[in-house]
């Protein structure tokens, strides 16, 4: 090792004293004071709901009680999505809204270390199991708009954590969609149907590998499940979801 790649790590270090000297870290929903960046503060950390075990094996919505192995929601028995499995940091609602919203487009971007962070303990094992890890894409027109994708910020923060392997355009959006929001669940299928292709340079990392997706928010999961069909139609052996946070519905236990 080079005596500046040595010194890069102190330097680093350094440099974020410094800053926090000059400027004190925020909370990333509140803007109180916070120990370090890229945290919440105690009351919106209270806030927040993190989902965990128990959980349906497939989709990760949280039950009440402890269901036998590799249990199903209600909704995933009757109708099993695209995806193999999905997890999330926390449900989406009306304490995370302002976080996931700010990010999403309120150039919040300083938000993505903290959330990627925490998506790293989420879905833990399902970056392990991982042979490639992609963003959920953009249109280029809504990224043009936007300046950024955050879900690509998001897979940065992960693969700098866990060295996971990368392929930020592993996916593309073929064409520009409306927005969901506003759209019920028959609709947003509908709005996503066939608007993702894999990139054929990058057929390669997808057949007959476990492919992990990163997006900010699942709500009926239709994009995830569009991109989902869109990888297993090019071969891939297994396709999980990892989000920061998912709308979270009464549902009914059901087991395999």
């Amino acid at each position: 090792m080079s005596a500046a790649r040595a010194f890069a790590p102190a330097l680093t270090a350094a440099l974020g004293g410094l800053l926090n000297a000059v400027l004190p870290p925020r909370c990333l929903r509140c803007g109180a004071d916070v120990a370090e960046s890229g945290a919440l503060c105690p009351t919106c950390w209270d806030g927040l709901t993190f989902l965990s075990e128990p959980q349906c094996h497939r989709c990760g919505v949280p039950f009440e009680t402890v269901p036998t192995e590799g249990a199903l929601c209600g909704a995933c028995a009757a109708r099993p999505p695209a995806f193999d499995r999905a997890r999330a940091v926390f449900a989406y609602d009306d304490a995370s809204r302002e976080l996931v919203l700010g990010f999403k487009h309120g150039d919040r971007t300083d938000a993505a270390p903290g959330l990627g962070r925490w998506l790293c303990r989420a879905g833990d094992d399902l970056i392990r199991a991982a042979d490639v890890i992609a963003p959920v894409p953009l249109h280029s027109w809504r990224l043009v708009q936007r300046r950024y994708n955050q879900s690509a910020l998001l897979v940065r923060t992960v693969a700098r954590r866990t060295g996971a392997p990368v392929a930020y355009d592993l996916l593309r959006r073929d064409r520009a969609t409306p927005s969901q929001g506003g759209l019920g669940r028959g609709a947003r299928r509908r709005n996503v149907a066939n608007a993702f292709s894999v990139t054929p340079r990058r057929r390669g990392l997808v057949a007959g590998r476990r492919v992990l997706l990163v997006d900010d928010v699942l709500t009926t999961g239709a994009t995830a499940e569009s991109c989902a069909r869109a990888l297993n139609r090019a071969g891939a052996a297994a396709v999980d979801v990892l989000i920061v946070a998912r709308v979270v519905t009464p549902r009914t236990l059901q087991t395999r």
